[in-house]
């Protein structure tokens, strides 16, 4: 849109050959920097950004509150019978522990393991993004140095210089472009849902440890959501 409003010719910034530089530069940069089997995943990571989180540690509360009311009611042995209701594997296994009266201690060590296990993968996801927004400008800039020395070896035709020194500077355009408009903001999302679901996860872990622990079911709501900021508080008690 800013092309057009100032009349400019779109086509002006088609350059086959400096997207092949920059892309083709960052996609094996960032393979020598991390595993192929991690890489593979990035347009898998970016179609999961582009989506709403599936979990919100708001939406566990009455599920954990609702165990919490009939373990008190019927015992914890009572609990087995929602545990293959239960969609998250995490919460499944916890409370699967729960059930089968393992320590509460290894239970929560067992849990934060995993929680542990399940940060350091995003974390790595998260990092092919950062390192290609890094990456990007860098390859964009060596197209551009590339273009210059091309562009200075042929200087017969000083009419050719503005358009060599057009194109020589359209890689470093892309590179900012795939850095800022593309990467940088995929490795934010992903954060963002990496920080989400680890809250929803810590919050199952302090469901599970009440409930193991035969906490009255409003001292359970209230442990859980103070996970919560206060603006989402107010709205998980008016869902009530």
């Amino acid at each position: 849109m800013t092309i057009l409003s100032a009349h400019g010719d779109v086509r002006n910034f088609i350059d086959i050959a400096s997207v092949f530089c920059t892309v083709g530069g960052t996609t094996v940069a960032t393979l020598i920097s991390t595993h192929y089997k991690n890489y593979k995943k990035v347009w898998q990571l970016a179609v999961i950004g582009a989506k709403p989180p599936k979990e919100n540690p708001r939406d566990i509360i009455p599920t954990l509150v609702s165990f919490a009311e009939k373990a008190r009611r019927e015992g914890l042995l009572a609990l087995e019978d929602n545990i293959e209701e239960l969609d998250d594997e995490f919460l499944k296994k916890g409370i699967q522990l729960v059930v089968d009266g393992t320590d509460p201690e290894l239970v929560k060590a067992i849990m934060n393991t995993e929680l542990n296990a399940l940060a350091t993968r995003h974390e790595a996801a998260n990092k092919i993004y950062r390192d290609m927004a890094a990456l990007a400008p860098a390859w964009g800039m060596i197209g551009t140095l590339i273009g210059l020395v091309l562009m200075l070896k042929n200087l017969s035709d000083p009419s050719q210089i503005g358009q060599g020194m057009a194109t020589a500077l359209i890689t470093t355009f892309y590179g900012a472009v795939l850095a800022n408009g593309v990467f940088s903001p995929v490795a934010n999302r992903l954060e963002e849902y990496s920080r989400v679901e680890y809250t929803t996860k810590e919050v199952m872990i302090e469901g599970m440890l009440s409930i193991q622990s035969g906490d009255n079911p409003r001292i359970v709501e209230e442990k859980l959501l103070a996970f919560l900021s206060p603006a989402e508080r107010r709205q998980a008690r008016q869902s009530r």
